[in-house]
């Protein structure tokens, strides 16, 4: 009798599973309501993109659906009976570079959050994983207490933050250094970068990097960007997401262009796949250069096709690291404006890309490489000006010691881009 229950009360629930439904609709614009091809629909672990026309057709069972859209913000919406439209609002990010000391000090947040406002800037990007290879966040990942990687927490409480920075208009980007990476090629030398002597490599700033062919490596940096994702970030952005620039080292894998192309496209296929269940953004950051060089430059960056597997690239178009100009141009510091424009638009040429793609770092810091200015109102004029007119779906202000010239900032705001409102994305 029992088993004879226990059978019908297992096929009851079988045949009373709710099925999944098809869930149709269209994403458009919400100014100038056109649709809006490319954009990401994600219900149930299902993802799909929307067609040329906007539309969009998937399978769940969730009562919810996520969508966002490179150049728009992102949406979490009940599923509706009919079908949906689903209107994005635009959304150029205007952001600073927060790093991983300056998260965790009250006087410097306060100060950027100032410059911020005062600015009518809607962005900011923050170490979760910084330069030294330390992780900022609380993470039960093993790997991240195994290499030490963990023993700062800069911010102890990351949802809290992320709801913070959303009342304050911001969007959060998640900054990631990737492959430059000491505690983990400490911890595990036989995913480390070798020097040609067999020992560990050890670059100028006598850091360790590791392999970017090595599969383990791919895993331990998803796993950071998804607790990241789960805490609320909007978007996540890849740093030293290359090979190092030097010649004679030693890899797990022939480093051929193919190979090194293959390994970092790879990893940011797989790291899409792994967050789309999050919608969020992804991002890559790539050398200016890049723009300009024929193959790969060395490091497995090429426009592209880093382009194909992310949302946003964010080319490094500091003037200063452009030490041998760009043809019409020998000495950046003389015509900034033509290093960001030129690059830029030499990127959409190369690539049949649109602007959407490419949000560049600017520069904010002082000069390195030529004269040694500062880079005060004019410079910052110049390069923001140049991504404007470049179509560029906004731009990040990189400056190490999150120093930013607020007065000269607030100026800018009222000449260049506070003209409209800006939108921050919201979940």
């Amino acid at each position: 009798m029992r088993v004879a229950i226990f059978f019908f009360l297992l096929s009851s629930a079988v045949f009373c599973q709710t099925p999944p439904r098809s869930v149709h609709g269209v994403t458009v614009d919400a100014t100038t309501h056109q649709p809006i091809a490319n954009a990401w629909v994600t219900s149930d672990g299902n993802v799909i993109k929307t067609g040329v026309n906007g539309e969009f057709q998937i399978k769940t069972k969730a009562t919810t659906v996520d969508v966002r859209a490179a150049g728009y913000g992102r949406l979490h919406l009940p599923v509706a009976d009919s079908d949906m439209r689903i209107p994005l609002s635009p959304l150029k990010v205007r952001a600073l570079y927060m790093s991983f000391w300056a998260v965790s000090s009250q006087t410097l947040s306060a100060r950027i959050y100032e410059t911020a406002a005062k600015a009518h800037l809607n962005g900011l990007v923050i170490d979760v994983k910084g330069d030294m290879g330390l992780v900022g966040i609380r993470t039960s990942i093993p790997m991240v207490a195994k290499t030490g990687a963990n023993r700062v927490t800069t911010i102890p409480d990351a949802p809290a933050l992320i709801a913070d920075l959303h009342a304050r208009g911001l969007y959060a980007i998640a900054r990631i250094v990737t492959f430059k990476d000491s505690p983990l090629a400490l911890a595990r030398p036989d995913l480390a970068v070798r020097a040609a002597g067999g020992g560990l490599f050890s670059d100028n700033e006598r850091l360790h990097w590791t392999d970017p062919f090595r599969q383990e490596v791919w895993d331990y940096n998803i796993r950071i960007a998804v607790e990241a994702a789960k805490a609320g970030f909007d978007e996540i952005e890849f740093d030293y997401v290359r090979f190092p620039d030097r010649k004679g080292l030693r890899f797990s894998k022939e480093t051929d262009a193919k190979n090194r192309v293959e390994a970092i496209c790879g990893f940011l296929a797989q790291a899409q796949k792994a967050l789309n269940p999050y919608n969020v953004f992804l991002s890559a950051d790539n050398f200016g250069y890049v723009a300009w060089n024929e193959g790969d430059t060395g490091i497995g960056q090429t426009y592209a096709d880093v382009g194909k597997v992310v949302d946003y690239i964010s080319p490094m178009l500091y003037p200063s690291g452009f030490k041998f100009g760009i043809p019409g141009v020998r000495n950046p510091m003389t015509d900034p404006y033509r290093i960001i424009y030129a690059s830029l638009e030499r990127a959409k040429q190369r690539t049949g890309f649109s602007g959407i793609v490419f949000r560049p770092w600017l520069q904010a810091f002082t000069d390195y490489a030529f004269d040694h200015r500062a880079f005060g109102k004019p410079q910052l004029h110049e390069q923001i000006k140049a991504a404007e007119d470049a179509g560029s779906e906004g731009w990040l202000l990189w400056e190490p010691r999150n120093r930013y010239p607020t007065q000269s900032l607030t100026e800018l705001a009222n000449e260049l881009w506070w003209k409209e409102p800006m939108q921050a994305a919201r979940r």
